[in-house]
């Protein structure tokens, strides 16, 4: 096993340890969350689903319900503003998606879900459809 510092390593770890804001380089984006974190809770009537979305707009959060599928989608925009005499150096502002699907154990009942969506958090009340039982199919 190779234990050596590559050089190029070693000038790395220097910059980024010893002067990590001396040179600023003009840098767009840094990369998106990789998901959507959140607490999925059940009571006997729903799926309460919580999501953190901070800095998203309720016009930017979508939720699709198929059946037990849920699939949250946040659309993160970047909002850059340049006066005279300035110009941006450096944001670490993103652009892009995000994206999140769940399989809940019973079908949900989509006439009667809420979402609601307060301080960077989406709350969604998920009321379980009424599973028919002692269904009788016809034989033809």
């Amino acid at each position: 096993m190779n234990q050596m510092m590559t050089r190029s390593g070693l000038f790395d770890d220097l910059f980024r340890d010893v002067a990590p804001g001396f040179f600023v380089k003009p840098l767009h984006g840094e990369p998106l969350p990789a998901q959507i974190k959140v607490e999925v809770r059940e009571t006997p009537q729903a799926y309460l689903l919580q999501a953190e979305v901070p800095g998203v707009r309720k016009e930017d959060i979508h939720v699709q319900v198929d059946g037990n599928v849920v699939t949250l989608r946040a659309e993160i925009r970047q909002h850059d503003s340049e006066t005279d005499g300035e110009k941006v150096l450096r944001s670490e502002r993103y652009y892009g998606s995000v994206a999140r699907s769940f399989q809940m154990p019973q079908d949900i009942d989509n006439a009667t879900a809420k979402a609601k969506c307060e301080h960077g958090v989406l709350t969604l009340t998920l009321p379980k459809k009424a599973a028919v039982s002692g269904q009788r199919l016809m034989v033809e």
